[in-house]
């Protein structure tokens, strides 16, 4: 349908940040790519792993768009009514900074909210030690720790590629996909770590930073303020880049 449905107040606020993030990247970060994900073989609607044709690509491409879904007044509306709605680049983040707010009802100051890599931090550990986390080094053969970083009062989520695509005629398929191009990206670019005060700021802009590649993620980042780590994979071997906000954390 495109009628306006009335929703929660956590959809509205969680959709209307996506759609805030999505125009200030250029649609880089854009919640209505599900179909292209799904062809991609990425989604719930897994498909056996094969490269989309160019027709199934344009019928996918067709049905997304951010620009199509607004929310006001309480309320969801889509205006292509097959339009679908993926939240998992940004709810992520909104629940754990949820469940950052209650405990700071339970006037709890000390700690540490993880959900699937997303992370809010406050306060110290037992025994007044600081928050150390783990950026993980992005290998598909190990686990490994690529830095470690101390934290506090802030929010961290990573973005990457390097745990969920699939290979097909010696070409890797990331589960990134561009909105752009309806791809997943080709780019070497591997890992975003984004530090905000916010964990679905954080979440958001991780996931947009991975799709804008390693030069323009960079740029966006010293423009906007934001504390982002990339990592790209160069001649076999991990680079790391900073921007100028996330200096202060590798000391």
């Amino acid at each position: 349908t495109t009628e306006p449905v009335v929703v929660s107040r956590s959809l509205e606020t969680v959709v209307a940040r996506a759609l805030e993030i999505g125009k200030e990247t250029n649609g880089l970060l854009d919640v209505t790519v599900g179909p292209l994900v799904n062809l991609w073989s990425f989604g719930p609607q897994q498909r056996p792993e094969s490269v989309p044709t160019a027709g199934e690509l344009a019928a996918a491409k067709a049905m997304t768009g951010y620009q199509h879904l607004t929310v006001e007044n309480h309320q969801l509306q889509k205006h292509i009514p097959e339009l679908y709605v993926d939240l998992s680049t940004i709810a992520k983040g909104y629940a754990v900074d949820r469940v950052a707010r209650l405990l700071e009802q339970m006037e709890i100051q000390n700690y540490l909210v993880e959900i699937g890599g997303e992370m809010r931090i406050k306060g110290s550990k037992p025994g007044n030690q600081p928050w150390r986390i783990a950026i993980e080094k992005p290998d598909t053969t190990q686990r490994a720790a690529q830095r470690v970083i101390e934290i506090n009062n802030a929010a961290i989520a990573t973005s990457g590629d390097y745990r969920n695509y699939f290979e097909e005629a010696g070409q890797r398929y990331s589960h990134i996909i561009d909105p752009r191009t309806g791809k997943p990206i080709q780019h070497n670019l591997v890992s975003v770590t984004v530090i905000t005060e916010t964990c679905m700021d954080a979440d958001a802009y991780a996931t947009a930073l991975t799709v804008m590649g390693p030069e323009q993620a960079l740029a966006f980042a010293e423009q906007k303020g934001l504390a982002v780590m990339l990592i790209t994979r160069e001649n076999e071997a991990f680079k790391e880049y900073t921007s100028t906000a996330f200096q202060p954390y590798l000391q």
